[in-house]
Parts: C-alpha cells; sequence; structure tokens
C-alpha cells in the first residue's frame, strides 16, 4: 500500500483554494511496533517498582481500570480546559497495559499472591502482544487501513463500546452465543488505543 497520503491545506492569505501536499507516512507495522514498545517499556518499569502485584485482580477489576481510563479520554476529549496535566497519550498506554494484563489473567487464571517472576510476566506480555500485533495485520490487510481516516474520538468510542460489551460478558459469567469472547475484545481495544496512539503521534 502507498505510504503517502495527501493533506489538505487553506492558504493563510484566506484564498478559497486547497493546495495538495503529499506526506511522507511511517508504515503501520513500524509506527505500531514504536507504540507498543513505549508501552512494554512503561510496563516493565512498573514492574521492577511494584513487581507483579496486579495477578491478584480479578478481570471485572481489570475492565473497570480501562474503563475509567476510557472515560477520562473521552472526558479530555469534551472539556476545554483540564485540571490534571497528563492527557490522552498516558490513558491510551494505560489501556493497552491494562488490557494485556486481563489477556494474561485469561490465560493463567487469577493468582490469590503474586506468581510470576518478572521475566516470566514479560514473556507472557510479549507473547500476547505479538497474537494482537498479528491480529492487527491480518484486519488492516481486509479493512484496507480503514483506521487511518478515522477520528481519536470514534476509536474512544469504539474503546468504550467494546468495554461495555466485556461488562454484559461478565455479569453473564463469560458465556456468550454467538460474539467473540471477551480475549477478542481485549485484543480490539489494544489495537483501537494503538491506531490512536499513532494518529496522536503525527
Amino acid at each position: 500500500m502507498d505510504n503517502f497520503r495527501y493533506a489538505n491545506l487553506i492558504e493563510l492569505n484566506n484564498c478559497p483554494k486547497f493546495t495538495k501536499i503529499k506526506v511522507k507516512m511511517i508504515p503501520t507495522l513500524t509506527h505500531y511496533q514504536k507504540i507498543t514498545a513505549q508501552c512494554r517499556a512503561l510496563f516493565l518499569k512498573k514492574m521492577t517498582d511494584y513487581g507483579v502485584a496486579w495477578r491478584i485482580l480479578r478481570l471485572p477489576s481489570l475492565t473497570d481500570q480501562i474503563f475509567i481510563k476510557a472515560q477520562r479520554i473521552r472526558s479530555i476529549q469534551s472539556l476545554a480546559e483540564q485540571k490534571v496535566e497528563e492527557g490522552q497519550e498516558s490513558e491510551f498506554i494505560g489501556i493497552i497495559n491494562y488490557c494485556i494484563m486481563a489477556l494474561i489473567q485469561l490465560e493463567k487464571g487469577i493468582a490469590e499472591q503474586p506468581d510470576l517472576s518478572n521475566d516470566e510476566a514479560l514473556a507472557l506480555y510479549d507473547k500476547h502482544l505479538k497474537v494482537t500485533e498479528d491480529l492487527m495485520l491480518a484486519k488492516n490487510h481486509d479493512y484496507g487501513e480503514a483506521w487511518r481516516d478515522m477520528r481519536v474520538s470514534s476509536l474512544t468510542d469504539l474503546i468504550l463500546q467494546k468495554l461495555l460489551r466485556v461488562k454484559q460478558i461478565e455479569d453473564n459469567q463469560g458465556k456468550t452465543l454467538v460474539s467473540e469472547g471477551i480475549d477478542a475484545n481485549y485484543q480490539d481495544m489494544i489495537n483501537y488505543a494503538v491506531f490512536a496512539l499513532i494518529h496522536l503521534d503525527q
């Protein structure tokens, strides 16, 4: 796929004409891996400080943490003024890392005490991140990078929609009739959050 996209700029002298310029875009996989490397680095730093205390968290607790972050992003996007300096970027990174924690919890089950070394937790992090990246590549191929034409606010709303679906599945004790499971929803939220961070980075 062509890595160049067109952007329209209005000339400053109020000329009604649009001037087309060619803008170099970072290839999707390269940019995706740049963003997820930042998320992984923060995950590792927090494990160095706190260990794997998150292993005791039940899935609804992780879902609620993600929900709080998504709601704060939506609030930042809606408000003209914010009183806490942390912006959308840190919250999207938090969503990605909490979603990967949730995927690990789905695989390993909930622990009563921290039961993984930092190296074991990081290996699980990498495993689930790779599966999610592969899913992104497959969907990106099928949908033709449609997300590039989406607003960050729309990606935020999609994350919130996925969260409401996950909450409903949790209330149904994890059972679904025709829908994809909780793990697929967490993976989609990771990819939406990465896409949002790519937009913000550009």
